[in-house]
């Protein structure tokens, strides 16, 4: 349980942007599919983005607690395609 609070406190800081790119993804195209894609090559910009500068020293703190690199992306990207989904489903409702 350590291990998800853990990787939820990793993804604090891009919740806002998460939720940034739901709403211009939801007004300009509210199909879930290419917001999943979109949300899969966000993910892969974070990691890249995370591992090349100097954010690189958090992973080692992840590292240290059993969490490898693949599985803490795996948890947010899965994360985060529950809560694109559930705001696409939400935004498409309402429009």
């Amino acid at each position: 349980m350590y291990r998800f609070l853990a990787i939820l406190t990793f993804y604090r800081p891009f919740v806002v942007w998460s939720f940034t790119a739901n709403a211009i993804i939801g007004f300009f195209n509210p199909l879930i599919v290419p917001a999943l894609v979109t949300k899969l090559f966000l993910t892969v910009f974070a990691w890249y983005y995370v591992s090349e500068t100097n954010n690189k020293r958090k992973l080692t703190f992840y590292k240290n607690l059993g969490i490898s690199t693949l599985k803490l992306f795996s948890v947010i990207f899965i994360l985060d395609c529950i809560l694109t989904i559930i705001f696409i489903t939400i935004f498409k409702e309402f429009t």
